[in-house]
């Protein structure tokens, strides 16, 4: 793989406009990016992974710098299935850099080739996170200044939302 390629791997339930500020930027950083959509969730999830996986596809289908994948298993040995590139994470917050310093010095104690990236997301975004997203979803809010256009069609769905 082309060192000018980036993997940007999350669970992205939902994908939200964060993540978007991310990935639209790091196409203009490395020319190639992966989401790597992740099928394993630690957290209660809101939707599917294939739910997931197919929203993000349609966010960037006319994107010919983004390349949607899926995630199985153990990030470093999608890692190595592809044959390097660098790991992207967003980051947010102080928080957020404490727990992604920990697992990307743990993917490299796992292997020693991955390279982990951090990009500060806008300050626009800065407190948009997927459990906000579902919290404010699940009491019947207003997420549409907070994910893309097809993502927000779909948490109306979810919730009924109109």
């Amino acid at each position: 793989m082309s060192k000018n390629v980036v993997i940007y791997p999350g669970h992205f339930d939902p994908f939200t406009l964060g993540h978007l500020n991310i990935v639209q930027r790091a196409c203009r950083v490395f020319g190639r990016v992966v989401v790597a959509v992740a099928e394993e969730s630690p957290k209660k999830a809101m939707f599917s992974t294939e739910e997931r996986f197919s929203m993000v596809q349609e966010i960037f289908q006319t994107n010919e710098s983004v390349e949607v994948e899926l995630l199985q298993g153990l990030l470093v040995d999608y890692f190595k299935e592809r044959e390097g590139g660098i790991l992207l994470r967003g980051i947010r917050t102080v928080s957020d850099f404490e727990y992604e310093y920990q697992m990307a010095l743990a993917n490299k104690t796992l292997d020693p080739r991955v390279e982990t990236v951090f990009m500060m997301t806008d300050g626009a975004y800065s407190y948009l996170s997927s459990s906000v997203i579902k919290e404010i979803a699940r009491l019947g809010g207003d997420v549409r200044q907070m994910v893309p256009a097809n993502v927000l069609k779909q948490v109306e769905k979810k919730y009924g939302i109109k």
